[in-house]
């Protein structure tokens, strides 16, 4: 089975877990440590900073 490519970068992912405030669990025990409600959290994140950014676009 193959892996998929992550759509984030690592470097934002770390910037977004850091924001969330669960950084310190992902350097402990990696993104197989969060919990699913954290990787919601930060998808969301993710979507609202790209939505953020859009409409900056517009303007």
């Amino acid at each position: 089975m193959s892996r998929r490519r992550g759509i984030m970068s690592d470097h934002f992912k770390e910037e977004l877990a850091k924001e969330l405030g669960f950084y310190d669990t992902v350097q402990r025990d990696g993104w197989g440590g969060i919990t699913a409600r954290d990787a919601g959290n930060m998808v969301k994140r993710a979507v609202q900073m790209a939505e953020e950014s859009l409409q900056k676009d517009k303007v």
